[in-house]
């Protein structure tokens, strides 16, 4: 918590174009201790991070980092799990809610590529996106004991290694064409890519905004306890 926690009370600030001295005072703390908050020195009492989430306009879950909305709505992952409980009484099951999140996202992506004005942008992120499918119905086709190779032109034994080299390039190109730049087999092009900042998702996307914030977020923490799990590991060898 204390990393994101200190990291958003410094954007916050900063966005707000306003000194330490003047959020210190505004906050009620001395201008020492929100830099210590702000670096990650200290830990706040749940009474500041109240009063800094009212100052700010945000959410608590926003900024202790539970949240990638600034209004909360975006579902943290450690939460998900809460799905479950909800389809028993009638709500919306884990498989929904995954499913809403990832065609959600999707229709997000695609709607920045046609808001860009670029047929390029668009036509490689649907590449990109249909190699990923096809890896994954390929895994479960083959833990089909009766399945026959022959159904796919090119065997198991090559198929993944191959989309993952196509997928490569798509990441390239897809970055070359966000830029509006040529190269890898893209014409230069000028395009207008909308504000993607969390605080304008909602805005120029406001039915697809939160699922987009919840699968950034569910991602985030799973590359974050990677992370962690990797360092403690790293401390361990030495």
């Amino acid at each position: 918590m204390a990393s994101d926690f200190a990291r958003t009370l410094a954007l916050l600030r900063r966005e707000k174009k306003i000194s330490q001295r003047t959020a210190a005072g505004d906050l009620g703390v001395s201008q020492a201790l929100l830099s210590h908050y702000e670096n990650g020195l200290r830990e706040p009492g749940l009474s500041f991070v109240v009063r800094a989430a009212d100052y700010y306009g945000v959410s608590c879950d926003y900024l202790l980092g539970r949240s990638m909305a600034r209004d909360g709505s975006a579902v943290p992952a450690a939460r998900l799990h809460d799905a479950a409980a909800e389809s028993e009484n009638g709500g919306e099951g884990v498989a929904e809610l995954h499913r809403r999140l990832i065609v959600n996202s999707a229709a997000l992506l695609f709607e920045v590529a046609d808001k860009s004005g670029s047929q390029q942008l668009s036509s490689e992120i649907a590449n990109y996106l249909s190699m990923a499918i096809y890896k994954v119905f390929r895994y479960l086709y083959a833990a089909d004991p009766g399945c026959v190779e022959e159904a796919f032109r090119t065997g198991s034994d090559h198929f993944d290694c191959l989309c993952n080299a196509q997928m490569s390039l798509s990441e390239l190109r897809i970055r070359a064409a966000a830029k509006g730049e040529g190269g890898f087999g893209l014409e230069k092009e000028e395009l207008h890519i909308p504000s993607l900042q969390p605080s304008n998702l909602a805005r120029n996307f406001p039915n697809l905004s939160s699922s987009m914030l919840t699968l950034l977020q569910t991602v985030a923490d799973t590359i974050t306890a990677l992370q962690e799990s990797g360092n403690g590991a790293e401390k361990r060898g030495k």
